[in-house]
């Protein structure tokens, strides 16, 4: 009952309400994990991968769908620049999905006692942004783990996130062709990393949780896009393998289709990348 909440078709006419499915999903993922698994001496070590597991499992039968809504249109012969946007409206459905992840991941991350139902995302966050003090970063926000290395000049920073966010994109792109709405996971658990580092920058501050959403949103939201964008090109070629005849006429048109977005995915991945190098540290020093 809860993962239909809406339905795709419904969510590509009004996209934003899926900024309240979303938070309700993370919101409800949150306070499970907390009520069932934080006294469990095992399992309360994975809070933050399990989380990220509930979410998904809200999020897949809405994801399913969408993406078998996506590539239907291909058999539609509306043409190449109309069926662009056409997945414009799944990629607003998904982007309002995922900012509802964030915004409730993020404040359950302040609102929460302790940062132990976060634990992965702080070891990620502290090996992306501060990796020549990991070890300080993590034991700093209550994590114990180990040290790794460094990068210093910006053309250094802005090779190693570009070809970090690429093997995400690749691994996006894998993974959707491989389980069509499997990829969600990949996109929740970025969603997580992300809200536990806008509550790190707002210092555990409710009041500060807006301009640390706008923060990381200026560079993330498209970085996730691109990601989204990877995900509908998986999705409905991993579709289109179970719909049609490999080889057909049919599937080429939607293989042709897969690959314009993911060329415009990568570039869409660059321009985030440049973002978060050179913009974001100006603004946000």
């Amino acid at each position: 009952m809860l993962e239909m909440l809406i339905s795709p078709r419904k969510a590509e006419r009004r996209p934003w309400e899926l900024f309240f499915v979303g938070a309700f999903y993370a919101s409800i993922s949150v306070i499970l994990v907390n009520w069932i698994f934080a006294q469990d001496a095992v399992l309360s070590n994975y809070s933050g991968i399990l989380i990220v597991t509930f979410s998904v499992m809200f999020s897949m039968p809405f994801v399913y769908y969408l993406i078998k809504l996506e590539e239907e249109k291909i058999t539609q012969n509306i043409g190449m620049l109309r069926l662009l946007r056409e997945h414009e409206k799944a990629l607003w459905a998904f982007l309002w999905l995922f900012f509802g992840f964030v915004v409730a991941f993020s404040f359950w991350y302040i609102l929460l006692p302790s940062t132990d139902s976060f634990k992965a995302q702080i070891d990620t966050y502290c090996l992306i942004n501060r990796p020549g003090n990991f070890q300080e970063c993590v034991e700093q926000y209550g994590v114990k783990s180990t040290s790794t290395t460094a990068f210093t000049t910006s053309a250094e920073r802005l090779f190693l996130i570009f070809a970090n966010n690429i093997y995400v994109l690749m691994f996006t792109l894998i993974f959707s062709l491989v389980f069509g709405a499997g990829v969600i996971f990949i996109l929740a658990w970025n969603a997580s990393v992300i809200a536990a580092a806008v509550g790190i920058f707002s210092q555990s501050s409710l009041s500060s949780l807006p301009i640390g959403l706008f923060r990381y949103m200026i560079h993330g939201l498209p970085e996730i896009a691109s990601y989204f964008v990877a995900a509908i090109a998986g999705g409905i070629v991993s579709v289109a393998v179970i719909k049609h005849e490999v080889g057909s006429e049919k599937f080429w048109e939607v293989l042709q289709d897969s690959l314009n977005l993911i060329i415009v995915a990568v570039v869409v991945l660059f321009l985030a990348a440049l973002i978060e190098v050179f913009v974001t540290p100006i603004l946000f020093r």
